[in-house]
């Protein structure tokens, strides 16, 4: 029998076949699309400097925001989510399921996490060996615990969640404006080929071909895209979707919605052109503190003691925007934009 490490090695090679088909594809399409249809078969000069111009900035749109998903690593629990020392050898030393949640409960108190399983038990993930941050799933084929995560994508050999879930969703609009594009500048002459108006040529096939696959692909990404464009309206993941989050007060299906354009602002950022690149545009700098500080939005809510941070603070309805220190907020930005662990400071201190 191979050693494990062997057989590990060989599933994470065969993890990237996906992607590998997928780029395979992609690079066809660019050598069909711009040397058989655009050299060999268009005879316009302008027409086909148009088409190269257009076609080169969705290609680049759409691979840059495929390879930004496949490259942003998922965000993890922080160390604050960790079981102290002590707590931990209890914890494990303990055998009665009671009495380990009593330790739980002790050590979740400082983090003020506002889910939990659907008996009321605290999140613990006995694999990672931390509490479970809220939104924060263990994701078995990448073997960690996932902020927000949304779903694991063999397409990309990576997991979907906080990190990356705006380049997730640009990927999939630029794929589909990328094979629409094609799609409709392919068809005339799809028709000539197919009716035998141009010339039987090694083009044809390319040309025959490009249209029916981009057309399938353009069809089958648009349920998926108009799927993940609902989940961010609603501040939904797709685990969530399909099994609501439960809080103290029970299972709440809307319990992270904020209105629509703060749920699109929470994942595409607050500033509007950053919104249709994939770079990382969810936290805004204030420059006139004398150092570093981030501007976040959450939701103001009583039932959970949330109280308000220490830094200034303005009021908008019943959400604030903080402006806290770097440091806290680099916490925060890898905990899903909840603000409950930090509230133990309050505003007048």
């Amino acid at each position: 029998m191979a050693p494990l490490h062997v057989l590990v090695c060989c599933q994470r090679g065969l993890a990237w076949i996906p992607v590998i088909f997928i780029n395979l594809v992609v690079c066809w399409s660019y050598y069909a699309y711009v040397v058989e249809l655009c050299i060999y078969t268009i005879p316009n000069t302008e027409e086909q400097v148009i088409y190269l111009v257009v076609f080169h900035i969705c290609f680049v749109l759409f691979m840059w925001s495929y390879w930004k998903t496949i490259i942003s690593k998922p965000s993890n629990p922080s160390k604050a989510f960790s079981l102290p020392k002590a707590e931990k050898e209890e914890y494990e030393k303990e055998e009665r399921p009671e009495a380990q949640q009593e330790i739980l409960k002790k050590v979740a108190r400082s983090l003020s996490i506002c889910t939990c399983t659907g008996s009321g038990a605290i999140r613990y993930c006995n694999r990672c060996q931390v509490i479970k941050p809220d939104r924060c799933h263990h994701c078995s084929t990448c073997d960690k615990c996932v902020l927000k995560m949304d779903h694991h994508c063999p397409w990309v050999n990576n997991c979907v969640g906080f990190s990356n879930y705006k380049f997730f969703v640009l990927f999939l609009a630029y794929s589909m404006l990328y094979c629409i594009f094609i799609a409709s500048t392919v068809l005339q002459y799809f028709i000539m080929f197919w009716t035998n108006q141009l010339p039987d040529t090694h083009a044809k096939f390319h040309v025959l071909f490009l249209f029916f696959l981009a057309a399938m692909f353009f069809i089958s990404i648009l349920s998926l895209f108009s799927y993940h464009i609902w989940l961010v309206a609603k501040n939904r993941t797709t685990i969530e979707a399909f099994r609501a989050p439960v809080f103290r007060n029970g299972a709440d299906k809307n319990g992270f919605t904020l209105g629509y354009y703060k749920n699109f602002a929470q994942v595409f950022g607050d500033q509007k052109k950053y919104w249709c690149l994939p770079i990382y545009s969810r936290v805004n700098v204030n420059t006139t503190r004398g150092s570093m500080w981030h501007t976040f939005l959450y939701q103001r809510s009583t039932s959970t003691g949330l109280k308000r941070l220490t830094g200034n603070a303005a009021h908008v309805d019943n959400f604030e925007f903080l402006w806290l220190p770097s440091t806290i907020c680099l916490n925060m930005y890898l905990n899903k934009l909840n603000c409950t662990q930090f509230c133990q400071v309050s505003a007048n201190q």
